[in-house]
Formats: structure tokens, sequence, C-alpha cells
């Protein structure tokens, strides 16, 4: 696109063409792209994270409800077995009383006390016939529980493995999350730095090459003095002239960006590192937020929307140049402007 080559070389002294400003453009942008990439992908932990969390908790439980059911499990068992050797002995004793009782039923005859002693036996038959009952309905109700105990197990076994598919579920909508906004990123990435080629190219146009306007990677710079008398933050009259192309070009942008795409100007104040302390303005810092309030407001004035206007302060704190000598000061006086992400 010709605008965008124009922003990404520019004619240096002796005809040279320098090709440093627009390798910076492709820098700045490649890094939002990484830094919105580094974004998603810790959404995307996130919620990953939170899937993993749940089920880990949901399987704890159910292991722990197993393990107390086994346990449960192992104890009916024990007294199963006991109460079916109790059981045997029972019948043991049973079969030997039988055989003793047909033994003294052949001595009735014989006398009262055989009799006797046969009625005690049987007496005793009867109530070793009643505890074997006894034993036996325990027996019955033990089964009864060992049967209920498998179908738990076997519906903690259903719960488990539907755990585990919708932990797989989740897993695939993660990933296609991660997908389809990776696609998105790419095309706002683009998009946006579409816009921004095309904004500054239009900058470029209006302002012209005037010395007092610089390109400094993605941002036009202005020297303070252009704009503002120096220690203050009221805008020069003569200022009006670049802040009605810088508006024009603003409310031009707003018109072709989609909604969809959050953006703004960031509009930052800078100082020297040169110390200032007055009623007005205690420190750099307060000095440079300022100038760069002042120029929002003015582009608010011209019709710029609000939502896309951002001031910030840097004080002396983001020098251009660290040297000590009058240029060197001037060239950290600025004011900056920079089309970046809401």
């Amino acid at each position: 696109m010709p605008v965008s080559s124009a922003g990404g070389r520019r004619r240096g002294r002796g005809g040279q063409i320098n090709y440093w400003p627009g390798f910076v453009d492709a820098l700045s942008t490649l890094l939002l792209a990484i830094i919105f990439l580094i974004s998603v992908f810790t959404v995307g932990q996130f919620f990953l994270s939170r899937e993993l969390s749940g089920r880990d908790t949901v399987l704890d439980r159910l292991n722990r409800q197993i393990a107390e059911l086994t346990d449960l499990l192992s104890l009916e068992r024990s007294n199963r077995r006991t109460i079916e050797e109790t059981v045997t002995s029972l019948q043991t004793t049973l079969q030997a009383n039988e055989a003793e009782r047909a033994r003294l039923q052949s001595l009735l005859d014989s006398g009262g006390a055989a009799q006797a002693e046969a009625q005690q036996l049987n007496s005793q038959l009867e109530t070793e016939r009643q505890a074997t009952g006894r034993a036996l309905s325990q027996v019955e109700i033990l089964n009864q529980q060992i049967a209920a105990m498998r179908r738990q197990l076997a519906a903690l076994e259903e719960a488990l493995a539907a755990s585990e598919n919708r932990d797989r579920e989740s897993q695939a909508r993660i990933a296609d999350l991660g997908s389809r906004l990776n696609v998105a990123l790419a095309q706002r990435v683009q998009e946006l730095a579409r816009y921004r080629s095309d904004f500054f190219g239009r900058l470029r146009q209006i302002l012209g090459n005037r010395p007092d306007v610089r390109i400094v990677g993605d941002r036009f710079v202005f020297q303070s003095e252009v704009l503002f008398p120096a220690g203050q933050a009221t805008l020069r009259p003569e200022a009006s002239g670049e802040i009605d192309r810088i508006a024009s070009a603003l409310v031009e942008l707003e018109r072709q960006v989609p909604p969809d795409i959050p953006w703004v100007i960031r509009v930052d104040g800078h100082t020297d590192q040169r110390p200032i302390s007055n009623a007005q303005f205690p420190s750099n810092w307060a000095l440079s937020a300022a100038r760069a309030i002042a120029v929002v407001q003015a582009l608010v004035a011209r019709g710029v929307q609000p939502q896309h206007l951002l001031a910030a302060g840097f004080g002396e704190y983001q020098p251009l140049d660290n040297g000590t000598t009058e240029e060197a000061y001037a060239r950290n006086r600025r004011i900056e402007l920079k089309l970046t992400e809401r």
C-alpha cells in the first residue's frame, strides 16, 4: 500500500533511505501480537486449571466413598464367614442331637428315665433349631446388604466414568476456544496495524517534514515548545493549527475503524530531568500529566471522542537523550502520540 511504504522509510541527509522507522513499526506490531497471544494462553490455562481442579475434587470424593464402602464390605464379609461357621457348627450339633434323639427314642420303652432324658434333648434340639433359624436370617440380611453395596459401587463407577467424559469434553472445548481466540487475535492485530499505518501516513502528510516533529518508533513526537510555553501547561495560541490538523486526522480515523476494535490515542507528556516545584506544579510528573491532559481536552473540544483518548504523564523518567546539554533537555521535553489497543 503506498501509504504504508511511505511510513516505512524516510530520506535522511545525502538522499539515503532510512528503513529504521518501518522496521520498528513491524517489531512493535509483532510485540503486541505476542503479548496478546500470551494473554490468551494465560486465560486458557486459567479455565483449564479450574476444570481440572473441579475434576480432581470429584475424583477424590468418589475415591473416599469407594474406600469406605470397600472397608464396610470387608467387615460384612468377615461377619458373614463367622455366621456361616456358626451355622455349620450348629448344623453339626443338630445332626448329633438328631442321632442322639434316635438312640433315645429306641430306649423310651425301656424306662421313664430314658423318656425324660429324651424330652430334655428334644427341648435342647428345638432351642438349637431356633438359634439356627436366627443365624440363617442374619445371613440373609447380610447377603442383602452386600448386594446393596455392590449396586452402590456400580453407581460410583458410572459417576466416575461420566466425570472423566466431561473432563475430556472440557479439554476439547478449551482447545477449540484457544484456537478461535488465536485466529481472532491475529485478525485484530492485522486490522489495527493497517489502521495505524494509515493514520501515521495521514499525519505525515498534514504535518509535513518539520524539524520539531519527529517519528520515534511507533510514535509521533512533538517538542513541548511547539505546543506550550516553558514550565506551563497552557497551549500556545499558535499551536491551534497543529491541534486542528491532529484532531481532523483522528476524526477521520474514528470513521474508518470498526466499533468492535478497541483502540485509543495515548498522549504522553515528558519533561527533562531538571526539577520543577511551584504552587501549580509540585513536580515534573505533575507538569507532564497536565500537558497531556491539556492536549486531550483540546482534541475533545475539536470533536474527537473521549473514549478514544488517554492522557499519561511520565515526568523525566523516560528520556530520549541521557545527556545534560540544552539540546538533550530540548529532546526530552516532548508530547508523544501513539495509536494502541485499549
